[in-house]
């Protein structure tokens, strides 16, 4: 399979995003809005649930399943809203010694221009800059399709787990494309050339585990995803703060070595 027939796998509109994800493994779940600024950004959603009787703090990409859903979530690509959102529920996971879990699943941050007008570079750098602090456990789950710094937005992190078909990159194949080559039809050869695949980001130590999907059910898949995260997350937690901090810097800060 090519890179860049992942990139369409990891697009597919019939593909179950972080919500499905979080209905099958977290219990009780609670959503969270707002981001007490401004406004609750629909392509975000946040909350708190239980995974194995353990309290932890979910965020993740939400796109929508009909039409009128998507368009009011803007297609699952977050406003600065969104990220501030997300940012609010990891420092009150950090509040309460909470890990926190990350689902990504959008193209990218959205870029209207009421967006740029409120400080969407700003938000994103604001999530970096924080993630990289937060004291408690977090772990990123690469679902779908991962791009440009909306998606790292929520991607600072101290373990990836990236399903097989998802995709993780700075760009988009056709936007690279049409940046090199002034052609975006040649998006194919871009993809192989981004080394945007589970498989070539695991050779580059930026994805830390890969969830094979083959042809099993999401429901199937849902299951090996939660031992996944429980045994990432019970990892996590034995390390002293100072030395989680230190790892996830070290973890960012080796890449492109």
């Amino acid at each position: 399979m090519s890179a860049y027939d992942k990139v369409t796998l990891a697009r597919s509109s019939s593909r179950a995003m972080g919500s499905f994800y979080i209905g099958q493994i977290i219990d009780d779940f609670v959503e969270f809005h707002g981001d007490r600024r401004f406004a609750d950004d629909g392509a975000i959603c946040g909350g708190v649930g239980l995974l194995n009787g353990e309290p932890v703090t979910c965020i993740t990409m939400k796109r929508g399943d009909t039409l009128e859903e998507r368009m009011a979530r803007n297609f699952g690509c977050p406003s600065p809203e969104g990220y501030r959102k997300a940012l609010r529920l990891m420092k009150q996971a950090e509040k309460f010694h909470r890990p926190v879990i990350c689902f990504i699943g959008s193209p990218g941050a959205y870029c209207g221009i009421g967006a740029e007008e409120r400080g969407q570079g700003q938000a994103i750098a604001e999530n970096l800059w924080e993630m990289f602090g937060i004291r408690v456990p977090i772990v990123t789950v690469v679902i779908g399709e991962g791009g440009s710094g909306g998606a790292l937005a929520l991607s600072v992190c101290d373990s990836m787990i990236m399903f097989d078909n998802a995709v993780y990159s700075v760009i988009s194949p056709e936007g690279c494309a049409s940046i090199l080559w002034k052609d975006s039809s040649k998006a194919p050869e871009a993809a192989e050339v981004l080394r945007l695949t589970a498989e070539d980001l695991y050779g580059m130590d930026i994805a830390d585990v890969i969830l094979h999907e083959g042809y099993r059910t999401e429901e199937e898949i849902a299951v090996e995803l939660k031992e996944m995260l429980t045994k990432e997350i019970g990892k996590l937690k034995r390390l002293s703060t100072p030395r989680l901090l230190a790892s996830r810097y070290e973890k960012f800060r080796k890449i492109g070595n």
